[in-house]
């Protein structure tokens, strides 16, 4: 096994997005998620084949809402009932955690070491110390901007542990 880390490109994750939601998805270049947006947004914190973190996925309030309510094939108000109330209704979440386990596969390459989810944060819930630091820091990361259509756009910041 090597160390070697795999940060996806915008157009991996678009078709991603894309393929698990059924409409079309516009991935372009984002701000990172600040630490403001942190106690909002759903983050999914991946681990290594050592147990070890591997790294850190946040969607804000915004994309968490509009993609489980787009995968989930609800309306999208259901979304913006959720962006209204700063939170993320059960069935949102249940989609949400299903958007960030199957985003693993992005992050998986042959020879590389085995990814999987560990854990995803949500709104409202306490974020580890480290999982925090390792998302607010620079380095190996990759901000978007994801619009879904007909529903709405959002952030997506994903860094890598050091």
């Amino acid at each position: 096994m090597s160390d070697v880390y795999v940060l996806p490109g915008s157009l991996a994750v678009r078709n991603l997005f894309e393929d698990l939601l059924g409409r079309e998805v516009i991935v372009g270049p984002g701000e990172p998620i600040g630490a403001e947006e942190v106690p909002t947004s759903s983050v999914a914190i991946f681990t290594d084949n050592r147990q070890q973190m591997y790294g850190v996925l946040a969607l804000d309030l915004s994309l968490a809402a509009n993609a489980g309510a787009a995968l989930g094939l609800l309306p999208a108000g259901a979304a913006e009932d959720a962006i209204d109330d700063k939170e993320l209704f059960p069935n949102l979440a249940e989609n949400v955690f299903e958007l960030c386990n199957i985003f693993t596969s992005l992050l998986n390459k042959e020879g590389a070491r085995h990814v999987k989810l560990y854990q995803v944060i949500y709104p409202k819930q306490d974020l580890p110390a480290d999982a925090r630091q390792i998302l607010l820091a620079l380095g190996r990361r990759l901000d978007l901007t994801v619009e879904v259509t007909r529903y709405g756009k959002g952030k997506l910041s994903l860094a890598l542990a050091p």
